[in-house]
């Protein structure tokens, strides 16, 4: 069993955001409460944002050591070679170039690109002497196309500049803009930086950003976890999900493991649970695992395939309330389980049906839900001594 006192304490919030519904998703049912709470006001920041002059030199170096890096969802890069080009011959002419802006990880130290990914990577796909990403194992050189024919730098790789427009170029300052978080100190600014990117139309979900703001062997091992078929049986589909709904229920589940940490809205209670727990020590990871693994087989062998698929599709609520009842009560799971959850679940069952269906991620409703299944499913009925 998880040793509490092992999981890294939280005093934050968290809400789960609904959003609209992308082909390949998960069909969760849209709990109209948990859409509403989306809407509550941020916390309010103390923001530190001051400029850095870095040498293109400097930028590419950090690069190269990985202090430099660029979220997930960032990662495609949309540039042809002729924009890419365009702005090498910039730094060379003289001309100014619009500024990026990096966030500064309090911990690690290490910058995340907010903005000004396309202008990064051509510079230091410049220096690399390729362009773009392989395909099918080749990549092109880079070559600055595009230019006019009369100037000198037509057509040039890195490799064909003189030494002194090398140094020129190594020279350039790029104006970066560090920002970093003061107050209150958990880093769950940069969490609503990038909730707020435009991100070509797409709006991101949750997990989506949590894959990269909080980085670690718990993200890690979410993913590993996601692979599990019990787990997918459970979900309901045999492939991850591309939007990591499935893994958000995962986080979900270990997060209110502790549920008197609670506070709404759920969505920044997540959040601050996986920043607090980024990085578990080996011992509490494989406890996560091993009890995570052990859940899901009981589920299946006692409720089913898909068993909180209580409507249209997955009810978020149910799952959340029996899955940690279930982890608490491994060895002591009642023979009529089946049956005891046909009747908390049934709609006749008006006391728990309110609790999974309205302000569900309300402190108090939350804990309602909890205390009725846990007692519904779990309770003394006069057969505590058959266990399944």
């Amino acid at each position: 069993m998880i040793d509490d006192n092992k999981i890294a304490p939280i005093d934050g919030r968290l809400e789960y955001e609904i959003r609209a519904k992308h082909p390949d998703d998960i069909d969760f049912e849209r709990i109209h409460s948990e859409e509403e709470d989306y809407e509550s006001a941020p916390p309010e920041y103390e923001i530190h944002t001051y400029p850095a002059d870095f040498t293109l030199e400097v930028l590419h170096q950090k690069w190269k050591a990985h202090d430099i890096e660029i979220p997930q969802f960032q990662r495609q890069f949309v540039w042809r070679q002729i924009q890419a080009s365009k702005l090498i011959e910039s730094f060379l002419i003289g001309l100014p170039v619009p500024s990026v802006f990096l966030y500064t990880e309090r911990k690690s130290q290490k910058f995340l690109v907010i903005d000004g990914q396309q202008r990064l990577r051509s510079v230091f796909y410049y220096f690399d002497g390729l362009f773009g990403e392989e395909t099918k194992g080749k990549r092109q050189v880079f070559q600055l196309k595009g230019l006019s024919e009369k100037s000198r730098y037509f057509n040039k790789s890195y490799e064909d500049l003189d030494e002194a427009d090398q140094r020129k170029l190594h020279n350039c300052v790029l104006r970066s803009f560090i920002v970093q978080q003061l107050d209150p100190n958990d880093e769950t600014s940069i969490y609503h930086i990038f909730e707020r990117l435009n991100t070509g139309g797409t709006l991101l979900a949750n997990q989506e950003i949590r894959n990269c703001v909080y980085r670690g062997s718990l993200n890690s091992l979410l993913h590993e976890l996601n692979k599990l078929s019990e787990w997918r049986r459970i979900v309901g589909r045999p492939e991850p999900d591309s939007r990591q709904k499935d893994v958000e229920l995962m986080l979900r589940f270990f997060a209110l493991l502790s549920i008197d940490h609670y506070e709404k809205p759920m969505k920044d209670f997540l959040s601050k649970f996986m920043k607090a727990n980024r990085d578990p020590e080996e011992g509490t990871a494989q406890d996560f695992k091993n009890l995570f693994t052990q859940t899901c087989n009981t589920v299946i062998d006692c409720l089913g395939e898909k068993p909180f698929h209580i409507r249209a599709g997955l009810n978020s609520a149910v799952f959340d309330c029996v899955m940690v009842g279930f982890a608490k009560h491994l060895d002591s799971v009642p023979s009529d389980i089946r049956d005891r959850y046909e009747a908390l679940t049934k709609p006749e069952n008006t006391v728990f049906l309110k609790t999974v269906t309205s302000s569900t991620t309300d402190k108090e409703t939350l804990k309602d839900r909890f205390r009725i299944a846990n007692d519904e499913l779990f309770g003394d009925k006069g057969n505590e001594d058959q266990a399944y």
